[in-house]
């Protein structure tokens, strides 16, 4: 199953996922590019989406305003539409118009893998290569990765900090996959005080000792962070 949390009260970009691109809202955009690989969900904070998810033929639920991230509105999505603890969920954030279907489907594999294996906490997602310039950027998470492709810390700030030469940065792409068992399991867990520094979620997993594995794609796509963004968007569709 995916589910794509989307809220509507962003307070850098407010109404970002209903914003245009090519003839379609963001959120219906995201939604049309995996529509094909599995159920599609839209965990929504408010009518106006549900609203706009109907009139495009996308199921779509309403959530609460209250969640402090995306994976927490997943999990109570999943939740109530009562699924089954061994199923995999996979989170694509609302502002991935461009998200290939080809990462999707080898995040899904390499979870089946960790199922196969009876991993007992079961949490992936996606990085490539950036280049040094990329790195710079705030608005793209970097991950630092131990010998396994396993995440060993996510930042915004430019990592590993380059004092000699040959450094390699990995950019995170926007998508986590869990077990539903485990998706309840991370929200269950503490806040870090990591993920509030960093504001960045996953943190909390690491913090926890959790193993979050990473998979190697090539990707050209990139969220929509920032009007600058949209721009570029809209660009592409002209």
């Amino acid at each position: 199953m995916i589910i794509i949390p989307a809220r509507l009260a962003s307070t850098r970009f407010p109404q970002k996922v209903l914003a245009d691109i090519g003839g379609l809202p963001m959120v219906i955009r995201t939604a049309k590019r995996v529509a094909h690989l599995d159920r599609v969900v839209v965990a929504a904070d408010d009518e106006l989406i549900i609203a706009t998810c109907k009139e495009y033929g996308i199921e779509a639920m309403l959530t609460s305003t209250t969640h402090k991230s995306g994976t927490d509105r997943i999990n109570e999505c999943a939740s109530l539409l009562h699924v089954d603890d061994n199923e995999l969920i996979i989170n694509i954030q609302a502002d991935e118009p461009f998200i290939e279907p080809e990462v999707v489907e080898s995040l899904i594999k390499k979870l089946k893998e960790l199922q196969n294996k009876n991993e007992s906490f079961i949490m992936g997602s996606c990085f490539n290569a950036i280049n040094a310039e990329s790195a710079e950027d705030p608005n793209l998470v970097k991950v630092v990765l131990d010998n396994e492709d396993n995440a060993i810390y996510f930042s915004r700030s430019s990592i590993p900090y380059n004092q000699g030469s040959g450094a390699k940065y990995f950019g995170h792409i926007g998508i986590y996959g869990f077990s539903k068992k485990s998706l309840k399991e991370f929200c269950n867990l503490n806040d870090a005080p990591i993920e509030d520094i960093e504001k960045l979620e996953q943190l909390r997993a690491i913090y926890h000792q959790k193993k979050i594995t990473m998979v190697k794609v090539a990707s050209t796509g990139f969220g929509i962070d920032t009007k600058e963004d949209l721009a570029r968007a809209i660009e592409i569709f002209l």
